[in-house]
């Protein structure tokens, strides 16, 4: 249950109860209930309106009981329980299923045919016309109105509910003391007056619609009630207007504005009434303004829409240009990456080649062999990196298993001179890449640092293993076997490190072990989620 439409449902309670309060006002007493038990059946009547949002098909069973009793005790208060349940089974009509909505559609026609029968009165085909087509059109109405509602584009419904109070308000306030002084009976009267009142409510979503019920009503009230068609009159010109502001045909437009002329005129002209130009102009002028004001409102609608399409249009101009201006950026950091890291390392490996065929076998060798391998493998991987700077949606090529790269450079620095103990779990491989790449270039960089720092002849032990939701990359290295000379450093390898986890939302610490060495510890976790400041 959602607390938030709770006043809603006091309201509804509340509206139901005072409606039956005004309807028996001047009710006294009946052959089986006094005066005095007026307000106790308002109160049975009306407060499970309060209800009727929530469980519709209960509601509805309920006050068909309830109007078959109060029928058959005498009460006036059968009036209000025959609206009400009209009211409850449109409600039903647009939240519940279609078979629990016929239930109760059955139970209210069974009702209203007590309802309307007089004791030792046969029901006439009138009679069952009216027992039939009574709860019958609010269920349709409703089912109607749940397939057709998302026809408004604004989805705020709070226009919508001070329209229909609005309605409701002007017609039962202004009409309830007449109800009595009709042909119709009372609850005949009070549910039309409801209804036309609550009609608003869905005259944005069914401009055309209410028009014409507005309409029907009108010219109904002229005949039966002459009481309520001021009332009536007022309802119609207010659909107008809606109609004017939602319907944006210039033809529709003076469609209605003429329907409704005609309609005020059959209204407010009587057969003693005086036709004068100053009438005439007077009534076209009346019926003009809910038009005009309708479309201004439509006009001011359009405007708004066009505006915030605008807005989402230059909006999305700026994220364009943002993201070619980045692009420019990328492409010339491609250029100057290139320009000066790939001229450098590709003179380095020229050398390495050219060196490797004049050096005899042994060592030296070796390391010329490794120092050209791995400058075809940086070479390789700037150019997969430019790629990706000119083209961020390109997906970067796997040269490798993140697994076989992190025992190439355990190998690599084991042949630099490191004495290297490698822990790699098979369990790894079931991580995801995202993960186990950023593994690999960790070890990368860290077996660089012990390199750099410790030197030759220091052991260091590597593990690379599954953790609760993630990888643990450990890489701890011994104290230096002896007094080395740093090699040049720039001082980002770490702090590379540390973006590198903190985009994986990892975890990352660095720092002597306690022992004269050096342990560096990383979390990465399977499941990716960005985290600034997660690394430590």
């Amino acid at each position: 249950m959602r607390w938030r439409g709770v006043p809603l449902d006091i309201l509804l309670a509340a509206s139901g109860a005072g409606l039956d309060l005004l309807t028996t006002a001047h009710a006294g007493d009946t052959e089986y209930l006094p005066a005095e038990m007026n307000i106790p059946m308002a109160l049975l009547v009306g407060l499970p309106m309060g209800l009727v949002r929530r469980w519709p098909v209960a509601v509805s069973l309920y006050l068909a009981l309830a109007l078959f009793v109060t029928d058959q005790l005498g009460s006036f208060t059968s009036n209000t329980a025959q609206i009400l349940v009209c009211v409850s089974l449109g409600v039903a009509g647009y939240r519940a299923p279609m078979r629990a909505t016929a239930l109760a559609v059955a139970a209210s026609f069974a009702a209203t045919a007590f309802n309307i029968a007089d004791p030792g009165m046969a029901l006439t085909g009138n009679m069952w016309m009216y027992s039939v087509l009574l709860p019958v059109f609010p269920a349709v109405l409703g089912s109607y109105l749940r397939s057709s509602a998302e026809r408004l584009e604004e989805r705020e419904v709070t226009p919508d509910a001070l329209l229909a109070a609005g309605g409701v308000a002007i017609t039962v306030l202004s009409t309830w003391t007449t109800w009595h002084s009709g042909t119709q009976p009372v609850w005949v009267v009070g549910l039309l007056a409801v209804v036309g009142g609550l009609s608003l409510g869905i005259a944005r979503r069914l401009p055309g619609l209410v028009f014409l019920l507005q309409g029907v009503l009108l010219v109904s009230a002229d005949t039966y009630l002459n009481s309520a068609v001021n009332t009536c009159v007022i309802l119609t010109l207010i659909a107008i207007g809606v109609f004017s502001m939602r319907v944006v045909s210039w033809a529709w437009t003076v469609a209605a504005y003429v329907t409704g002329c005609l309609l005020t005129a059959i209204a407010v002209v009587g057969d003693n009434t005086e036709v004068t130009p100053f009438r005439v102009g007077v009534l076209m002028t009346l019926v003009a303004t809910p038009i005009a004001i309708g479309r201004y409102l439509g006009v001011r609608r359009a405007a708004a829409a066009t505006e915030k399409l605008v807005a989402e249009e230059a909006a999305r101009a700026a994220v364009a240009q943002v993201r070619a201006d980045q692009l420019a950026e990328r492409e010339r950091i491609a250029r100057d990456v290139h320009d000066i890291v790939a001229h450098h390392v590709g003179a380095m490996v020229l050398r390495a080649s050219a060196a490797r065929y004049a050096a005899p076998d042994g060592p030296v060798a070796d390391a010329l062999n490794d120092i050209r391998e791995t400058g075809h493998q940086v070479l390789q991987d700037l150019r997969d990196l430019l790629d990706l700077l000119r083209d961020p949606d390109r997906q970067p090529d796997l040269l490798a298993n993140p697994a076989d790269v992190v025992r190439e450079s355990a190998e690599r620095m084991a042949a630099a001179g490191l004495v290297v103990d490698l822990e790699l779990d098979p369990a790894t491989d079931q991580a995801p890449l995202i993960a186990r790449t950023s593994a690999a270039r960790i070890v990368q960089e860290g077996l660089t640092n012990v390199l750099k720092h410790a030197g030759p002849g220091t052991r260091v032990r590597v593990s690379v293993t599954p953790a609760e939701e993630g990888l643990d990359v450990e890489i701890r290295n011994g104290r230096p076997p002896t007094a080395i000379e740093r090699l040049p450093s720039s001082g980002r390898g770490l702090a590379g490190m540390r973006e590198r986890v903190r985009t994986v939302g990892g975890t990352l610490s660095a720092g002597p072990d306690g022992e004269g060495g050096w342990l560096l510890a990383a979390h990465l976790p399977t499941h990716s989620r960005v985290s600034p400041g997660s690394a430590a």
